[in-house]
């Protein structure tokens, strides 16, 4: 079945100057014209693509969708970290199209860092909070489903790039061949 999944793709730019018109026209010619590029003046030596992206496992799309970029992308970068992970409400408000205080008047989970949360955590609970009540949900949650279905995704990819598990640079599989077939890329 496929699904949509929203997500950011942080990558670590190799030492120089770029220009963000080029590695954008980059982006875009590998199939990703809707796709969101910035780079901060805040992280010099970042480059973070938000895009939206069809497919089947969110592991698998956003495994391949950061391959394709990488492909176009000077030579030395590689792959920091994908988003949505850990979010603050502030965060999950923004894509429920609602102000923050509304989430927290609601229960959330235990937050896994002083004000960050796992995005699948929170999914998990909304989703639960919604199945109990009758009444229809003050926020927008298909506008949040695609972020929300991400999340699994970016947390496994973080995961497996924490471990050692996939190289940066080319987000080939690196682990130990005992690893089941179903978590392999």
């Amino acid at each position: 079945m496929m699904a949509n999944f929203e997500f950011d793709l942080i990558f670590a730019l190799p030492g120089g100057e770029f220009d963000v018109m080029d590695l954008s026209d980059a982006v875009f010619a590998v199939g990703f014209e809707d796709a969101v590029i910035g780079s901060g003046r805040l992280h010099a030596g970042l480059l973070a693509v938000a895009i939206d992206v069809e497919g089947g496992a969110a592991e698998s799309v956003i495994v391949e969708t950061a391959r394709r970029i990488l492909s176009v992308l000077p030579k030395g970068t590689s792959l920091r970290e994908v988003r949505p992970d850990m979010v603050s409400l502030a965060d999950v408000a923004g894509k429920l199209k609602v102000k923050r205080q509304a989430l927290q008047k609601r229960d959330m989970p235990a937050p896994y860092f002083p004000g960050y949360y796992r995005v699948t955590e929170v999914a998990a609970t909304i989703q639960a909070q919604m199945a109990k009540s009758p009444r229809k949900p003050r926020f927008d949650i298909d506008a949040a489903r695609p972020w929300f279905a991400a999340g699994q995704g970016a947390q496994d990819v973080n995961a497996r790039l924490a471990l050692g598990q996939v190289d940066r640079a080319s987000l080939v599989y690196t682990g130990p061949d005992e690893t089941p077939t179903a978590y392999r890329f």
